[in-house]
This record gives C-alpha cells, sequence and structure tokens, in this order.
C-alpha cells in the first residue's frame, strides 16, 4: 500500500510537525544570532544571511501550520480532503521568500555603492561554522523524515538546508576576500545570498503552482494501476487510465476495462468492484473503472480492427487504437479512439485527417476517430 498504517492513524503529520517544529525554532536561533552579530560588526552579508535564515523559520511555521489543516478530515465543503493545504504554505512560503530577496539586494546593492570594507572577528566566522554545521544536520533530518513520509515541504526544506551551507560558505569566502584584498566583498556576497533567495522563491512557487493546477501524477504509480487492472484473467485491456491527486496519498483514478461481451452484466459488475477494491488496497487509490464490451464473436470486426491496426500504428510514436467498434450499413462505419502522448507536435486534426485516409484505402470504410491527448 502507498501509506502504512502507521502513517493512516495520524503518525504522518504527527512527524511532520514535529519536523517543522524542529526548523522553525533552530532557524529562528541562527537568525537572531547572525542578525545582531551583522548589525553590530556592519557586515551585511552576514545580516542577509541571517535574514535568509528569518524566512526559512517563517517557512517552517507555515509547514507547521499547514501539516494541522492538512491533517483534517473530509468534509461537505472539502469532499476530497484537505491535503492540499500544503501546497498552498508552499506558496505562501514562496511570496515571503521572494519579498526577502528583493530587499536584501537592494540593501547590498547599497552597501556596495557606500563603499567601506568592514571586518570581522574570529567569532563571526565561527557563528558561521556552527551555521553551516547546523544545517548540514537540518539536511539530513529533514530527507529522513521526508523519506519516511513521503512530504513534498520536507523535501523542499531538506534542499533549501542543502542551499543554506552553500550560501553561508559564500559569506564566509567574501569576507575573506574583503579581509585579505581590501574589496567590498562583504556586499557582493549579500548580492550573491539575496539572488540565491530569490531563486529558492521562484522554484518553490512553480513547483507548488504545477501542482496545484494538476500535475502529471507518479509515472511509477500510474503503471501499478494498470498491472494490478491487467492482471485479472477476464481483462483484456483497458484504456483511458486518468488520475487526480489532491494532496499527499489522496488519489482518484478512472479507467476503461474491456473483458468479453458474452460475461453477463452481474458477474462484470461484480469484477469490476473486486478490481476496484484490489486498487485501494494495495495502492491507496480511489479508482471508478468503465466495463467495456469486446465481441470476439465477431470474425469481420477483428479482421477489420487488425488491419486498421496494421494500417495505422507507428504513424505516430507510442500512439495506441482502442474503444474500436463496427456499425454496418451502406457504408462500413470503424469508430475507434486513437491515443496519442502530449509530447507529439501534431495537432489533433492533423492526426485525425492522416488516419481517417489511412483506413479509407483500405477499402469501402468510412472512419470516425477520436483523438486523445494521454
Amino acid at each position: 500500500m502507498v501509506e502504512s498504517e502507521e502513517n493512516k492513524s495520524g503518525m504522518r503529520d504527527k512527524r511532520g510537525k514535529r519536523a517543522s517544529f524542529i526548523g522553525m525554532l533552530l532557524n529562528f536561533a541562527l537568525a537572531l544570532a547572525k542578525i545582531v552579530t551583522g548589525a553590530l560588526t556592519g557586515l551585511v552579508s552576514v545580516v542577509a544571511d541571517g535574514i535568509n535564515n528569518l524566512s526559512d523559520c517563517g517557512s517552517s511555521a507555515v509547514s507547521l501550520i499547514s501539516f494541522r489543516i492538512s491533517a483534517k478530515p473530509a468534509d461537505k465543503e472539502h469532499p476530497f480532503g484537505h491535503r492540499r493545504a500544503e501546497y498552498v504554505a508552499s506558496m505562501l512560503i514562496a511570496a515571503l521568500v521572494l519579498v526577502l530577496g528583493v530587499e536584501l539586494f537592494r540593501e547590498s546593492l547599497e552597501k556596495i555603492v557606500a563603499g567601506g570594507i568592514p571586518f570581522g572577528g574570529w567569532e563571526i566566522f565561527l557563528l558561521l561554522g556552527i551555521s553551516i554545521a547546523v544545517k548540514g544536520g537540518m539536511f539530513f533530518y529533514y530527507r529522513a523524515v521526508a523519506k519516511k513520509i513521503q512530504s513534498d515541504t520536507l523535501n523542499a526544506a531538506a534542499t533549501d538546508s542543502a542551499c543554506d551551507c552553500l550560501a553561508t560558505s559564500a559569506v564566509i569566502i567574501g569576507l575573506i576576500i574583503s579581509r585579505f584584498a581590501s574589496v567590498p566583498a562583504d556586499g557582493w556576497a549579500g548580492v550573491l545570498v539575496a539572488l540565491f533567495i530569490v531563486w529558492q522563491g521562484i522554484s518553490i512557487l512553480r513547483d507548488a503552482a504545477s501542482k496545484l493546477l494538476g500535475q502529471a501524477p507518479d509515472p511509477v504509480l500510474l503503471a501499478s494501476v494498470k498491472e494490478v487492472i491487467l492482471s485479472y484473467p477476464d481483462v483484456l485491456g483497458m484504456h483511458d487510465l486518468r488520475m487526480y491527486g489532491y494532496g499527499h496519498g489522496v488519489y482518484f483514478a478512472t479507467a476503461h476495462i474491456e473483458m468479453s461481451a458474452e460475461i453477463a452484466a452481474v458477474p462484470s459488475h461484480e469484477k469490476i468492484d473486486e478490481i476496484e477494491h484490489a486498487v485501494l488496497e494495495r495502492l491507496g487509490v480511489h479508482l471508478t473503472a468503465h466495463y467495456d464490451p469486446v465481441d470476439l464473436n465477431d470474425g469481420e470486426a477483428r479482421e477489420a480492427e487488425a488491419r486498421v491496426r496494421a494500417a495505422v500504428e507507428g504513424m505516430y510514436e507510442d500512439m495506441n487504437i482502442h474503444d474500436f467498434r463496427m456499425v454496418r450499413g451502406v457504408k462500413v462505419t470503424l469508430v475507434f479512439e486513437v491515443g496519442i502522448p502530449f509530447s507529439c507536435k501534431a495537432k489533433d486534426g492533423e492526426i485525425r485527417s492522416s488516419i481517417e485516409n489511412a483506413v479509407r484505402l483500405l477499402g469501402n470504410y468510412e472512419p470516425v476517430v477520436e483523438v486523445e491527448r494521454e
């Protein structure tokens, strides 16, 4: 199953809140020490690094709140639950980070224009060294918890902690250059840290927005759903698998499942129910399946389908044909759907036209083709 019983009982949210609270305390302590020390010594890069930690403190606070909200069960207003609160929290964090980054960039430029080469004593380097050690420890802690509970928010926090180690290292290098080369590298180091903060904010915002807009599901999870469905002997094939995510561990899916038309309505319904329950039990995905009957005794239709497949499959990479039906009349109508990946650059109308022309060359057929992006 996607989630363990421990996570289902609330351990995931408890661990997420604990990790966020620990991060909030550590980041606040680092921010306070750096901002005070940087202000007393006039080192703008140290102040900038401290404000970066302060933004991380705010991010941890927002994460803490989001874990509390996302743990709420589904209700009348939110029938799919509140798990997407983590994505909203990420966007709020990104907005905070961007505002701080822009302000730090402005202050660092003013420092460069004003000139002056401030110096810090050994205590500055000790503080920054401790900061790197703490942030390195937070990286490993966040990464371990994120892997355990499968949290995008904590994964982002782990990445952020690793990047903070690099940012603080840049401050140390800037201070060393200022001391021995007599150039205002402190201000330039502040600019680099500010640009780094802005880059982080944009990355967080882009990732959260993508998930809120309906990011494609995990290919491994999709493949697992297909594997479960096709493992049943009565299933001849499947298509039109669609999956929708509503935050961590909340997935809904629909699929068309092909089975022999000879199976009566009640047994086919029971089989569909069995498949839906199996997908939910093994993968945690709420599947709604549609039964597509296939007439295996219609030799003429099966022959026409084989000819159509031979004529058109391969015209576009990774295309597939499904829902094939033959409608007999003055002219035989062949109705089918064609699945085309989003990576295909050809337009739907162009694809439909080329496939229909290829089918008409096979004989007295009138094709009705529906193109679907998969």
